[in-house]
């Protein structure tokens, strides 16, 4: 598992569209740029709490985190039922569902094809923190 630190320079302003565009059938939308935004501000609120993360696998694909994306992890946040937390259990890093039910917290995959994760009585764990987004790489542009 990679651990990254980030690094904020000066803000990167990428145009917004004014309009959704649909990801089932076309609608007719404008070429009409709304307004500028700074994915730094978007994707990290606490700079000083988060890190990013290369994920491995495929354990919470149910979650929309797939392998070689970027978590990002904030470790600020306090996790909540269906969070996907970046936890160490017993000394193993790795992604898993946030569940408490009274004082008792479960960890789970994401992943249908993943046995059910059970914590044996006694287990050490520490939740480094929670997913707050995700940077998922489908294809880039090659640099000219």
């Amino acid at each position: 598992m990679q651990v990254y630190g980030i690094s904020l320079g000066y803000p990167i302003p990428v145009p917004l569209l004014a309009r959704p565009v649909a990801a089932g059938f076309p609608s007719p939308a404008d070429d009409f740029i709304e307004e500028e935004i700074d994915l730094q501000r978007l994707l990290i609120v606490n700079r000083p709490a988060t890190f990013l993360v290369r994920v491995a696998g495929d354990s919470m694909v149910g979650k929309g985190l797939f392998n070689d994306d970027l978590a990002i992890v904030d470790r600020s946040l306090e996790p909540q039922n269906g969070d996907v937390v970046m936890v160490d259990v017993d000394g193993e890093r790795s992604f898993k569902v946030w569940q408490r039910l009274g004082h008792r917290v479960s960890l789970a995959f994401a992943n249908p094809r993943y046995p059910t994760f059970d914590l044996s009585p006694g287990a050490v764990v520490e939740v480094w923190g929670v997913v707050s987004a995700s940077i998922n790489p489908r294809r880039r542009a090659q640099r000219g």
